[in-house]
């Protein structure tokens, strides 16, 4: 069965580019005569609240569209993604990373042979990590790509690869190589949320069977590490559909960080559903 899904963040007001991607998701699902779900993606404490989740589900409900029960939502679920979390640290696949976010963009402009060499920092000396342990640093959980390689073995490593229906920034399409390398030694688990996006998204997409992940190009790259983790897990590959992404007169894309116009001041102006559905092509 073809199952997809919408998986907003509830971390503000769904924007123009938002309600371009429900549609484009939405209608695929309908015209496969699929299941179309909405999860609700809310593992960050500190910018996701209940008025932001309460707007998405105002919003998609102007707009015209329906899904199926129940809505999944990741806060609900956490001892979920710690039991894989727990496995992929049995296996040894993670290590303890202490390094802020500026020491790993310090270490990047360091970085002798460039970026890619930073992005992979390495376990720290145990007598290091020791020390940051008892005084109570925090810290996240990264996936070792020399282990994850070492786990799956070369002939494994060689195959993995996804099907792509749509196109990449590049125009990437068909069966891709999946490069995981170039995502580096990603984080997989935070210490105020016990998970990341890669492990959490990977892990309901496999619950969910979902069949096809269609979202914007900006997350191509993101597919890779994400195939490399379903094949550390045993879980399937979706098909991929990655569309562009709707863009503004200046030509900009439409994101939160810029405080695009939302849904919710559209409607306040008399926008009609059907206009704006008109507007981006539905």
């Amino acid at each position: 069965m073809f199952v997809t899904r919408f998986a907003p963040s509830p971390t503000g007001r769904l924007h123009k580019g938002h309600a371009f991607s429900a549609l484009t998701v939405w209608r695929a699902a309908r015209a496969a005569g699929g299941r179309f779900l909405l999860r609700i993606e809310d593992i960050d404490p500190t910018r996701c609240r209940p008025e932001f989740e309460a707007g998405i589900l105002e919003d998609l409900r102007w707009l015209g569209l329906d899904w199926d029960r129940p809505v999944r939502r990741q806060s609900e679920h956490l001892a979920e993604y710690a039991a894989v979390v727990g496995e992929l640290q049995r296996r040894g696949l993670l290590y303890r990373c202490f390094r802020t976010r500026k020491e790993i963009l310090d270490a990047i402009g360091d970085a002798p042979h460039g970026p890619a060499d930073a992005v992979r920092p390495g376990p720290h000396p145990r007598a290091e990590e020791d020390r940051l342990l008892a005084e109570g640093r925090p810290y996240a959980w990264r996936l070792s790509l020399d282990r994850a390689r070492a786990d799956l073995g070369e002939r494994s490593w060689d195959a993995l690869a996804f099907v792509e229906e749509g196109a990449g920034p590049g125009g990437e399409t068909g069966r891709i190589r999946a490069r995981p390398e170039t995502a580096g030694d990603v984080v997989l688990a935070r210490k105020d949320a016990g998970t990341a996006y890669h492990l959490a998204v990977t892990h309901d997409d496999a619950l969910q069977g979902v069949s096809h992940v269609i979202r914007g190009e900006d997350l191509f790259e993101a597919t890779h590490i994400q195939v490399l983790i379903q094949a550390l897990m045993g879980w399937p590959t979706p098909v991929y559909r990655h569309h562009r992404l709707l863009t503004g007169p200046d030509g900009r894309r439409f994101a939160k960080r810029d405080n695009s116009v939302t849904l919710a001041q559209l409607r306040a102006d008399g926008v009609a559903p059907e206009a704006l559905r008109a507007e981006v092509g539905f």
